[in-house]
């Protein structure tokens, strides 16, 4: 391994090494401490702003870790792999067992993210403590200290509804981050170094956790990187950073390289990152960060933040806040007047929970959870798995949907799309070769062998490849960058007789072995020219910018000296390393050399067939797409072109990295593709979509890159067939991965968005009305206008009744867009609207004052009787005028199921003062003429209400 360079290392004349106590290096670049971190001030201050929500997302800047992160791994990469050490505190023998187990204490296991599960109990206390949850068990307590046992437990079951489901959700989540520490686990080698006087080098196999800075690892295919690591040696390695970036394609990664900070951080030639994997070759690399501080912790410790409330629960925290304010006046009101007028407290205290209970929307968590499992079940016909009932009244929201190019827009498998000689001309003659070549080689299939075959067949091409015959193989490696075959055919009546050696690979490498050029137009070979090459490079570079991959094909005919030379080489070369220890490429004379370039094959990505349909119909549903890809931006650009997404803002992960804060939300904002994007950009663009640009942000993806993005977004989706981490961070996994799935999807959360805002609306508006009418008609007879049964009865009848609006219909125009909760649009609806519920029952009021003299002690049970029945109707009534911006019972009839619920309800309500039921509860029988009056006021109300909803959409331009 070469002599240390550090002399410090050794002291006293032995060889055991005593490691220095402070490395200022690293602590400049990776520890340094935060001067103002620790002083009380700032800690106080700290603390006062935790209490305070903030929306600032710092686009495309970096923390503080993450900018140590950047800094530590680029200074790095420009040091030479010899000086590396002296950063680490180690040498080229690597570490001592002991040094080991002391950096293992003293820095934790190699884990990027330290995850601890909340305890069942910490959940359960963070579910019973719903603000509604809350007024229904101080009502409930409330009832069972008057012995209003009923309704006190009514209460507590719906309580026990809302706490369980919840519960169950926050527990099944809180386990995900978990999954991240899984998917690094695997055996490492590690070279260690043993003995007191002579000091030995020794291979061992470590777990990966106990992995720790200065280790030497040696690593070979399939092997996963333990932790960042600097390359110290390598030999034809080639990395898959998929997991980290999205792209298919493999890197080639080199040890003596010295790299600048031009290049992007994921693009380090000596710089290998934990969590990626070998794909070819081997090598030795000295681990330079382990566990929180590696690059993965920098998108990983972002997993599992709380996501602030989205606009539903900050609307149900104000009707909250409402509900409490009217509640702490309105019935105090009512307790003072009815103790005063009946000087009873126990009655008095009674009617005052009553009112209470009426004014809480008893409904509202069993409406919601009743609406999003009705969801669910649609979803789940439609091949949807719901993890997160919640997502789905997000993506009747969701405007923006953010997704990934691979096998969501494409196939994500290659396809042939064309034979072309230099000039750009189609040649059945490269097409030829290649499938020969294709169709022998045996060392190893690729994707896009597959694709030749497939072309060839499917085309009808009769290549007869039984008529050659097969020699040797020069397989394939990542030095070369290319295979050849060498056939021979015996067919003399064949213009292609006699013996061939066909190369394909990559076009540059192929190029390097030609020394002549096949010109299909005057039928002859003639020397390969600057003029040739530079066309070729050209005719490259357009059909990249096409979004296409592309392989050189090349042919050389061969003589018997030529065969005798080859298999000559063919032993020396199999006894010859193809690459020496530094990278350089070996000096022996290859059989590759001196042949004709024929042309070349191009091959594609194809989008799917039914993504455009799907993207148009998103579309039409006021839903754009944004796509967010590891992927080059010219692949990406051609694929978007075809499936109808525009192309004319694009922008690469790179590019955002040198933008400023404003600038960089304000591209996000206008582009539509951003490519080669790392998973922290992912983040970066959904939280500046989500905070900058108030959008309700869906994100599909389906690796472990795209974790970050899904943990973030409001509706975050994957499929079956994606990681285990990616389907345990979405709410959503779609069984298959077609994005009308999503279309039919938007559609249920629509409809489920829309009827719970019925329900929330409507019973507001419902419930203030009533306890004001009830504080104005207390005021006035200075009895209770209904007892506390009579009121409880009347509130338990028409809020069953209300439970039908989850399976209500929407109006089409309704679906057609997307929509979002807002207080302040809320407060509105209830200032328009509340007052024409009021006003209905004042008309009551002084119908029964007026007409029929209702204002005595005598006249209480026909007082109560009308008031009962006239507010059961109103409150089932005026789910017609609330559910729809039409004329109801005209131009919009409810579904079925709340058309009977009306019907039931009514007929429940107006019938139970002529039952014995009703004696009981002290009501009294009602002339004809008070429902000829019913009729007449609720076709005033009706009436007066749609023209107060015409008023409001003409203001507010919508209505739900």
């Amino acid at each position: 391994m070469g002599k240390t360079k550090i002399s410090n290392l050794f002291a006293n004349g032995s060889s055991h090494y005593i490691l220095p106590k402070s490395n200022t290096i690293r602590q400049t670049l990776v520890d340094r401490p935060s001067s103002h971190k620790d002083r009380f001030p700032f800690s106080l201050f700290g603390l006062f702003r935790r209490f305070i929500p903030s929306r600032k997302v710092d686009g495309g800047s970096k923390t503080e870790d993450e900018q140590k992160v950047y800094s530590w791994l680029y200074t790095l990469a420009q040091t030479d792999k010899n000086l590396v050490f002296e950063y680490v505190r180690s040498t080229e023998r690597g570490l001592s067992f002991r040094e080991a187990e002391r950096r293992l204490r003293e820095n934790g296991p190699n884990v990027p993210l330290e995850y601890s599960f909340p305890r069942w109990w910490s959940l359960l206390w963070n579910a019973l403590f719903h603000p509604f949850n809350i007024i229904l068990i101080i009502l409930s307590v409330m009832s069972f200290i008057a012995r209003d046992s009923p309704n006190g437990f009514i209460m507590l079951v719906l309580v026990f509804i809302s706490v369980t489901l919840r519960f169950y959700q926050e527990y099944s989540s809180s386990k995900a981050a978990m999954k991240l520490s899984e998917f690094v686990k695997c055996p490492i080698k590690v070279q260690r170094c043993a003995g007191r006087v002579v000091q030995k080098e020794l291979i061992v196999q470590v777990d990966h956790r106990d992995v720790v800075p200065g280790d030497i690892v040696i690593f070979e295919p399939g092997d996963l990187f333990p932790g960042d690591i600097r390359l110290l040696s390598s030999k034809q390695l080639v990395v898959s950073q998929a997991s980290l970036t999205g792209e298919s394609w493999t890197t080639d990664k080199a040890s003596d390289i010295r790299e600048d900070y031009n290049t992007p951080l994921l693009d380090l030639k000596n710089i290998c990152f934990m969590g990626t994997n070998v794909v070819s070759g081997t090598g030795t690399g000295l681990v330079v960060s382990t566990g929180s501080k590696t690059y993965m912790s920098t998108m990983f410790s972002k997993v599992g933040k709380k996501k602030p409330p989205d606009d539903f629960e900050k609307g149900l925290r104000w009707i909250f806040y409402l509900i409490i304010s009217v509640m702490l006046v309105v019935v105090t009101i009512l307790f003072v007047v009815n103790y005063l007028t009946s000087l009873n407290l126990t009655q008095s205290v009674i009617f005052a929970i009553s009112v209470a209970s009426v004014l809480n929307p008893q409904m509202l968590p069993l409406i919601i959870n009743t609406c999003l499992a009705k969801g669910a079940l649609a979803m789940a016909k439609d091949r949807c798995i719901v993890k997160s009932l919640t997502s789905i009244r997000d993506m009747g929201s969701m405007d923006i949907l953010c997704i990934d190019k691979t096998g969501s827009l494409t196939m994500n498998h290659a396809v042939m799309v064309n034979h072309l000689d230099y000039r750009g001309l189609p040649q059945e003659k490269v097409l030829r070769y290649a499938f020969l070549n294709s169709y022998f080689k045996t060392d190893q299939k690729y994707p896009l062998d597959d694709a030749i075959l497939a072309f060839v067949y499917s085309n009808g091409f009769r290549f007869r490849p039984s008529l050659w015959r097969k020699i040797d193989e020069i397989p394939f490696d990542f030095i070369r960058r290319r295979v050849s075959v060498i056939l021979e055919t015996e067919d003399r009546h064949s213009k292609f007789f006699g013996r061939f050696m066909v190369t394909k690979g990559a076009l540059l490498e192929v190029l390097k072995v030609c020394s002549f050029i096949e010109n299909f137009e005057q039928d002859e070979i003639s020397p390969f020219s600057f003029d040739d090459y530079q066309r070729i490079l050209n005719l490259s570079e357009d059909i990249s910018n096409e979004g296409l991959r592309i392989l050189g094909v090349a042919i050389r005919k061969l003589e018997m000296e030529h065969l005798s030379d080859y298999f000559r080489l063919h032993v020396t070369l199999q006894t010859q390393t193809c690459e020496t220890s530094n990278g350089s490429k070996r000096e022996d004379e290859d059989i590759e050399k001196d042949m004709v370039f024929l042309g070349l094959i191009t091959f594609f990505d194809p989008p799917k067939d039914t993504a455009k349909q799907a993207l148009w119909r998103l579309c039409e549903k006021g839903v754009k797409a944004k796509v967010l890809t590891g992927d080059s931006l010219s692949l990406t650009t051609r694929v978007c072109r075809e499936v109808g997404i525009s192309t004319d803002h694009v922008i690469t992960g790179p590019e955002l990295e040198l933008l400023d804060q404003d600038t960089f939300h304000e591209t996000v904002k206008r582009a539509t593709v951003l490519a080669r994007l790392t998973p922290i950009q992912k983040l970066h663009v959904v939280q500046s979509l989500q905070t900058v640009g108030n959008h309700v942000v869906g994100f599909l993806g389906d690796g472990v890159n795209d974790s970050l993005a899904l943990d973030a977004a409001n509706v975050s989706i994957s499929v079956d067939s994606g990681v285990a981490i990616a389907k345990d961070m979405a709410d959503i996994i779609l069984l298959e991965k077609d994005l009308n799935v999503l279309v039919a999807g938007v559609e249920h959360g629509r409809f489920t968005f829309g009827n719970t805002m019925k329900y929330v609306k409507m019973s507001v508006i419902a419930n203030l009305g009533s306890v004001i009418s009830l504080l104005i008609a207390t005021l006035i007879f200075k009895y209770e206008p209904l007892t506390s049964t009579q009121l409880l009865t009347q509130n338990f009848i028409y809020s069953v009744g209300q439970i039908a609006i989850a399976w209500d219909k929407m109006d089409e125009e309704y679906v057609k867009t997307p929509h979002k909760s807002s207080e302040r649009g809320l407060s509105m609806f209830i200032l328009w609207n509340g007052s024409v519920c009021t006003l209905c029952d004042v008309a009551t009021l002084m119908l029964l004052w007026f007409y029929y003299k209702a204002y005595t002690d005598v006249t209480q049970k026909f007082f109560h009787s009308a008031w009962f029945i006239e507010g059961v109707l109103l409150q089932t009534f005026i789910i017609h005028l609330i559910r729809t911006e039409k004329i109801p019972f005209m131009q919009e009839v409810a579904s079925w199921p709340v058309i009977f619920s009306t019907v039931l309800t009514s007929a429940i309500g107006i019938a139970l003062p002529f039952t014995p039921i009703g004696k009981v509860m002290g009501f009294s029988l009602l002339p004809l003429s008070y429902f000829g009056f019913l009729f007449i006021l609720f076709l005033g109300y009706f009436i007066v209400g749609h023209v107060v909803k015409r008023l409001y959409i003409l203001v507010y331009k919508r209505w739900l």
